[in-house]
């Protein structure tokens, strides 16, 4: 079946009635109807449209978004289909600037999550309940393929519905490799939605759309990745090359922590020794990290940066060093070095990037030798370089003693 012979969707609304209101796309399970995802909307924020959608395929008594070979294994061209009929739906309701956020349970996961690898710049966030992604149906899993695009990702830990490698894979690429901002949990609970899962996407929700607010009133940043060429002034020939081996294991909310790979405390050491001496740095203990936390800080003088160039921008906390157990950096970097810093592999996005915090706040692996010392150095030079609107002519700066 193409997308032209779908009818058109079936949908239950509440909230705003606003067509211009951000809106907020309810995706059902596999089997159940939209009116099921009814009973999500108490428990979520006020101001923005909800709309279940109901699935266009029958299945049983409800209905499904795709045709599959097992549970949470799309057929490709059923998927194709589906996907293009919703979003011919979704177009013709929305701007394309218009904030659309996608939560999906189950099969809606699924269905979620594909639209999202097809498109991520069409989305403003994604709420992944109980699923998977779509493997194996032609759609992007590269590095850093949802980078900008924060995701609330809730797995089960008693879940016997979802096959376990199929949670495992989803888990595995949105934690480590995808470079979306990503709040994800463990629930000791099966294949159902919980008050406390609810409750905790109506905060995501709500986080994501005042920071979206702020942007707008700001005129400042810019939601989603960048297509803007990344040019590292403090790199040379302004490239940041790729990191060499498997992702650190990295804690999914917060504190975020990096705990596996760390640094060496001598290679920590010196690190700190020479991005202290970087133009204008003072140090103190971190506003916002763990006990121990270092942090680089600017005066009202060199923090000429915005305030999405900050961690904190009341005290000029563009960076902090992590503590010996841990040897990570959390920095603050341009749009598109953030992207190109995820996609190489030298860093993962905060959970609370485009939450709370700057689009750009990244925590990078602490160096693993004097090659990755230099790089990492560079990186950190970045964010400074951000901070105080300083682009080019940094290297000496960044030379070892």
């Amino acid at each position: 079946m193409t997308a032209k012979q779908f009818p058109a969707p079936v949908v239950a609304e509440w909230g705003s009635t606003d067509p211009s209101a951000p809106l907020v796309v309810l995706l059902h399970g596999r089997g159940s109807d939209e009116a099921a995802m009814g009973t999500l909307v108490p428990f979520l924020p006020p101001g923005p449209r909800y709309v279940a959608v109901g699935a266009p395929l029958s299945e049983g008594g409800g209905f499904a978004w795709f045709a599959n070979r097992g549970i949470g294994r799309p057929i490709q061209e059923s998927l194709t289909a589906t996907m293009s009929w919703f979003r011919s739906w979704l177009d013709s309701i929305t701007t394309p600037k218009q904030p659309v956020i996608l939560v999906g349970f189950s099969g809606g996961s699924a269905f979620a999550g594909g639209l999202l690898l097809a498109d991520p710049s069409r989305f403003t966030g994604a709420g992944l309940l109980y699923g998977t992604l779509p493997f194996d149906v032609g759609l992007p899993l590269t590095a850093g393929r949802l980078a900008g695009v924060p995701v609330f990702l809730v797995h089960g830990l008693h879940d016997t519905v979802i096959p376990p490698e199929l949670q495992e894979w989803t888990w595995e690429y949105l934690v480590k490799y995808s470079g979306s901002p990503l709040w994800a949990e463990r629930e000791p609970t099966g294949h159902e939605l919980t008050e406390r899962t609810i409750r905790a996407l109506g905060w995501w929700v709500s986080e994501r759309l005042n920071f979206i607010t702020r942007l707008t009133d700001e005129h400042s940043g810019t939601s989603g990745t960048s297509d803007t060429a990344a040019y590292w002034p403090t790199l040379p020939d302004g490239t940041l090359p790729h990191r060499v081996g498997p992702a650190p294991e990295v804690s999914v909310t917060t504190p975020q922590q990096q705990e596996t790979q760390n640094a060496p405390p001598e290679l920590q050491e010196a690190l700190f020794e020479r991005i202290r001496r970087l133009r204008g740095v003072t140090i103190a203990p971190s506003e916002i990290s763990v006990p121990g936390a270092r942090a680089l800080q600017l005066g009202p003088e060199d923090a000429r940066g915005g305030q999405e160039a900050f961690i904190v921008p009341s005290v000029g906390e563009f960076a902090h060093l992590h503590p010996h157990f841990d040897g990570s950096m959390h920095i603050v970097l341009p749009p598109a070095l953030a992207v190109d810093a995820l996609r190489k592999g030298w860093a993962v996005a905060h959970p609370l990037a485009g939450l709370r915090l700057s689009e750009g706040m990244v925590l990078v692996y602490g160096p693993r030798d004097t090659a990755e010392l230099d790089v990492v150095t560079g990186i950190v030079g970045a964010s400074h370089a951000f901070a105080t609107k300083i682009g080019h002519g940094l290297q000496d700066e960044l030379r070892p003693l």
